[in-house]
């Protein structure tokens, strides 16, 4: 069984947490190799599978990646996640549809492709502050968080970007400046583990690359099942996704499902790169 981890330019060889999966899986009779999704030399139909991992700059090239999911998709290589899962994902309207299914996310708004956006005739009364971010989009790539009394500025520094870009408008919730974000990890549907990030004070960014916090944490049963009820959404066979969320009072609010690239955290929960494995076997035997 040959098995492709995809990755990145800037990550030929995986993050040092990924790379432990592959004597992982070697113990499996798996052979793994870490190969960057947009490598034109790559023949793809050598791998019986190919795994989403460091894959961290497909949203700064939507319309090539958009092409090499359909040719993946006709060559008829399978993936985990799915193509259909990573094609859903990729995309945060699945929110709006997240919350027809009676998920609590944050307060959004979904703002269609425009040539003349005006926030202001759109964003609530009550906001005082709000965070503005493409759907297509990861990392805090083109988020701005702003007060509504420079909705002008915001309009004009998006003008060009709502033209090619749909996007999303959420409220601004101050408990993740104190609370933080948290990250419940499920692997084949089952839940692994939850990391708690903080961003520095001051900052709303969690991601460490902007110096946030990470903690393991053991949220309770009831928190754990408003997560899974997340991940039951879903229909298809699911390696792994991380439900991202502020726990306020006991009550998940979903910021995102992250079923494509996410950090998994290995180094944090013991056990996990080895329950990661399993699932990886589970799901191809």
């Amino acid at each position: 069984m040959k098995i492709a981890l995809l990755t990145c330019e800037k990550l030929p060889d995986l993050n040092p947490e990924d790379q432990k999966l592959i004597p992982e899986l070697a113990k499996h009779n798996i052979t793994a190799t870490a190969v960057i999704w947009d490598d034109k030399t790559i023949n793809w139909s050598d791998f019986d599978y190919l795994i989403f991992r460091n894959i961290w700059d497909y949203f700064e090239k939507e319309t090539k990646f958009n092409i090499w999911l359909e040719q993946i998709e006709k060559l008829g290589i399978k993936t985990l996640n799915t193509i259909d899962i990573i094609k859903q994902n990729k995309h945060k309207f699945y929110l709006r549809e997240l919350e027809k299914q009676g998920i609590s996310i944050l307060p959004t708004l979904f703002i269609e492709k425009t040539n003349n956006l005006q926030v202001e005739s759109i964003i609530p009364n009550h906001w005082e502050k709000a965070v503005l971010k493409p759907a297509f989009s990861a990392g805090s790539y083109l988020t701005e968080v702003f007060e509504v009394a420079d909705i002008q500025e915001i309009n004009e520094k998006y003008k060009t970007i709502s033209q090619e870009k749909e996007l999303l408008l959420q409220e601004f919730m101050p408990q993740i400046q104190t609370l933080g974000e948290t990250s419940f990890i499920f692997f084949n549907k089952k839940f692994s583990h939850a990391v708690n990030k903080k961003p520095v004070d001051g900052d709303f960014r969690v991601q460490t690359l902007f110096g946030g916090k990470y903690n393991l944490v053991q949220p309770g049963q009831e928190l754990i099942e408003k997560a899974q009820k997340v991940i039951d959404t879903f229909p298809d066979k699911l390696l792994y996704a991380r439900v991202d969320g502020i726990v306020i009072e006991n009550e998940l609010h979903l910021m995102e499902v992250e079923c494509i690239e996410p950090d998994l955290y290995f180094d944090l929960s013991e056990g996990s790169i080895e329950r990661f494995v399993a699932s990886i076997v589970e799901l191809i035997y």
